[in-house]
């Protein structure tokens, strides 16, 4: 039994003592309570919030001060079975995401309701996607496990020519979770076109910048086989250096940006086990391009690091403000020297300066697990050296700048 509300706040204390209505937070202090209490016992009808235009909740004090009398004669409201089930047969793995009672917290409007099993509309608040809550906390887990299609798939035969290409059904998560139908996309790196692949099948407009007119070839080709005839010609199709090209697009102009960049040269390296197997034995491509402008072909690694950091700058500034970009990335050996290109690139992007008005701040990392990939006996029997079995997917964001002085600063 709820015997009293614990510690509750003396309105003189608050913030809003002088308004006539409360926020969700405030009224968990008034109350004494935590949030997600306050969340359990608005879900099971204790306390009925009035909804604002923009669908939040607002609380009046002669509520509340009604609900902390009746708290002397009530049953605290306990985390729901319900919903905990709910998840697990809606999601296999949906337990790992996090505990039901910090769903509610989240204020996801997610309900026990077998109707609310069927999957719900998106949040009207939601400008982001068109996600709904449950839909929206499975795409924030830090670990994905990679997609694809298999090696025998007959889709894979493009992915397979290039030496560095990323799953289109990995992009196409990424796109789901970032924009809406009909958003415009970009991929400054563009390869095999994933991307546009991904863009194609969400239902998304994008535009694609590769440096090579043999991958840009191979890329339209893949859409016209892969998804439809003519579905290439939908979008737009840049055979240029992203520096170049980048600096004739207008600022804002795009929705989200995912990418892999090239990971320095480590293509143009002596074939190791893996690239004599799997590549050279094939009669397939080592190296992206031996274009002298190529990013991959640069001699310096701290070169090619400048270089990268100033594409993902203008990159920043043909991005809307708060919105996101993904770059997936991989760490990767030269010759016996481990580079962590990941967090060599957080380090270069992470609170740079995009004009006078935005920052690029990091909003997260994902690590992308390739379960797949095959063993090589790198090292052994003498040193241990790693099998790299994964990438990074860093998610940052377009930043106003006096929202980054506000919360990114001490």
């Amino acid at each position: 039994m709820l015997t009293t509300l614990q510690n509750p706040v003396n309105l003189a204390d608050m913030s809003s003592s002088e308004s006539s209505t409360y926020t969700t937070r405030e009224a968990a202090k008034y109350l004494g309570i935590s949030t997600s209490t306050l969340y359990r016992m608005v879900h099971q009808g204790l306390i009925r919030p009035a909804i604002t235009p923009g669908r939040q909740r607002r609380f009046t004090k002669p509520q509340l001060d009604d609900c902390r009398v009746k708290s002397t004669e009530s049953v605290a409201p306990q985390k729901p079975r319900s919903l905990r089930s709910r998840y697990r047969q809606a999601e296999p793995d949906a337990a790992l995401l996090c505990d039901p009672a910090e769903t509610l917290e989240l204020d996801l409007g997610l309900d026990s309701s077998p109707a609310a099993s069927q999957g719900g509309e998106p949040d009207p608040r939601n400008k982001l996607n068109a996600l709904d809550g449950k839909q929206w906390l499975v795409e924030t887990k830090s670990v994905w496990f990679q997609k694809g299609l298999g090696a025998a798939h007959p889709h894979a035969k493009y992915e397979r020519l290039h030496p560095a290409p990323f799953s289109f059904q990995d992009v196409a998560r990424l796109i789901q979770f970032f924009t809406r139908p009909g958003e415009l996309v970009l991929d400054p790196f563009s390869g095999v076109g994933s991307t546009m692949k991904a863009c194609a099948i969400t239902g998304r407009r994008g535009k694609a910048i590769e440096l090579s007119e043999h991958w840009m070839s191979l890329a339209k080709r893949r859409l016209d086989e892969e998804v439809s005839a003519g579905a290439a010609a939908k979008f737009e199709w840049i055979t240029a250096d992203a520096r170049e090209a980048l600096r004739q697009m207008p600022d804002g102009a795009f929705d989200f940006v995912v990418t892999s960049p090239p990971y320095w040269a480590i293509l143009s390296k002596d074939g190791d086990h893996k690239v004599r197997k799997e590549r050279i034995a094939n009669g397939l491509v080592t190296r992206y391009s031996s274009d002298a402008t190529d990013l991959g072909n640069i001699r310096r690694y701290d070169d090619f690091l400048n270089e990268l950091t100033g594409v993902f700058l203008q990159v920043g500034r043909v991005l809307r403000p708060e919105r996101y970009m993904a770059v997936i990335v991989s760490d990767f050996r030269h010759r016996s020297t481990f580079i962590s290109f990941h967090s060599d690139l957080i380090r270069s992007l992470n609170g740079a300066k995009i004009g006078s008005r935005h920052r690029l701040v990091l909003q997260g990392t994902k690590i992308l697990s390739q379960n797949h990939k095959k063993l090589y006996p790198y090292g052994y029997p003498f040193a241990y050296v790693e099998n790299i079995h994964h990438q990074y997917i860093l998610i940052l964001r377009k930043t106003a700048e006096t929202t980054f002085k506000r919360q990114y600063e001490l």
